[in-house]
């Protein structure tokens, strides 16, 4: 009897992935529903995986093969995608199924080489090319840098499914595979966020690569990512397309976000004080506090804002620590076409504000009039001020649409 079963995705394909409920950070992302590694069995001539999981959940994903085929008839590997969280367990299965070939990527193969240095040979496939294993026939797309160098689709003509490695994924731990049986406002969240986290700095290359798809001529019936459930009907696959391509556009979203950190609740005044006057005028506006709001969930906020404002106090002549950690994640993040400016309370130095301003133009924010720098406590004249910068801010963003 095996534990872990299988899920029938179709009458060749079936779901021999893991699910990590217990997930709660992923290099620096709070995974607040966890997450799947999701690996994929195709039956037919010869038995071909498609990926496999983090190498902690190597049993689960035998035991969920075994509950349909005995692992050793596996004849091909196909790895969409070398990182850990996907490849972790690779050696492991070479060793016990021992397969035929394992096909990667140009790329692909030498991660693979570096991360494991094992002897096996790979394989490597080229952008756009067309392989027949078996009764299953295959067309690969390179998808460098999305999110890795070796990133690569794989599409499976027989029954139209696009296995996507990280594209289009979601970190949300599940039982049910399909996006259409689980919560839809939990799904659309954790799309957003995962974007948001992950995708959000290849942008420019999210761009090619949706318009790229049309151009291949798949009939794609299903889209399989590596983390998260498939993507079946057809309004939701055009649903998950539509809002990738408009967040790696950025086009001018017209929300507002405030980010801070205080010590005696002086830059906090200054935060609300500039809502109000985003608020006046008319354009949605969120404030998040650094005690309470965590970097991923800020990253997910602002790929559909067109303003950031930062408030800082300062401290040892530096910025808050808050501040720094989060202005560091956002700016390896890149996000696009950004107006904002930079304000807080100082003592005797206003630098933690300057150093705020400085990362806001190494990311290419346009900064609008100049920051707002107090000493000690907000008169109604600082916060009359805050307030004005406010109704600039939004008031640019009514003008760019």
């Amino acid at each position: 009897m095996t534990t872990f079963k299988a899920v029938k995705i179709t009458d060749q394909v079936y779901w021999v992935g893991a699910i990590d409920w217990k997930l709660r950070n992923f290099h620096g992302y709070n995974t607040t529903r966890g997450t799947t590694y999701n690996a994929y069995l195709i039956l037919g001539k010869e038995p071909i995986l498609i990926d496999t999981v983090k190498k902690p959940f190597l049993n689960e994903m035998l035991s969920r093969i075994q509950s349909v085929i005995d692992p050793a008839k596996i004849k091909y590997i196909i790895s969409n995608h070398s990182e850990m969280d996907h490849s972790g367990c690779l050696p492991a299965v070479i060793d016990k199924i021992k397969p035929e070939k394992i096909f990667a990527s140009h790329m692909g193969m030498h991660a693979l080489q570096a991360h494991f240095h094992f002897e096996n040979e790979i394989t490597d496939i080229h952008d756009g090319q067309k392989i027949q294993l078996g009764d299953a026939n295959f067309t690969f797309l390179e998808t460098r840098m999305l999110h890795w160098p070796d990133s690569m689709f794989t599409y499976f003509e027989n029954d139209g499914i696009l296995f996507s490695q990280d594209g289009f994924g979601m970190h949300l731990a599940t039982d049910k595979p399909f996006v259409d049986q689980n919560d839809q406002a939990a799904i659309k969240h954790e799309t957003k966020k995962y974007y948001a986290n992950i995708l959000q700095p290849f942008s420019n290359l999210v761009s090619r690569i949706i318009d790229m798809l049309p151009t291949m001529q798949f009939n794609i019936s299903m889209i399989a990512p590596d983390h998260g459930p498939i993507w079946r009907k057809k309004e939701d696959i055009d649903w998950i397309i539509t809002n990738w391509k408009n967040w790696a556009k950025s086009d001018y979203f017209q929300k507002v976000i405030i980010i801070y950190d205080t010590m005696w609740e002086s830059t906090a005044q200054m935060a609300h004080a500039i809502a109000e006057g985003v608020t006046a005028a008319n354009i949605p506006v969120k404030i998040m506090p650094l005690s309470k709001s965590h970097r991923s969930d800020i990253a997910t906020e602002i790929l559909e804002a067109g303003a950031l404002l930062v408030g800082t106090p300062t401290i040892n002549q530096q910025m808050f620590p808050t501040l720094a950690d989060v202005l560091s994640y956002l700016k390896g993040l890149k996000p696009q076409k950004l107006i904002g400016q930079v304000f807080g309370s100082y003592g005797w130095s206003a630098s933690g504000t300057k150093l705020a301003q400085q990362i806001l133009q190494d990311m290419k924010v346009n900064l609008l009039d100049e920051a707002i720098e107090i000493r000690y406590v907000p008169t109604e004249d600082d916060l009359k001020q805050c307030f004005e910068l406010g109704q600039h801010i939004a008031k640019e963003l009514k003008n760019r649409s």
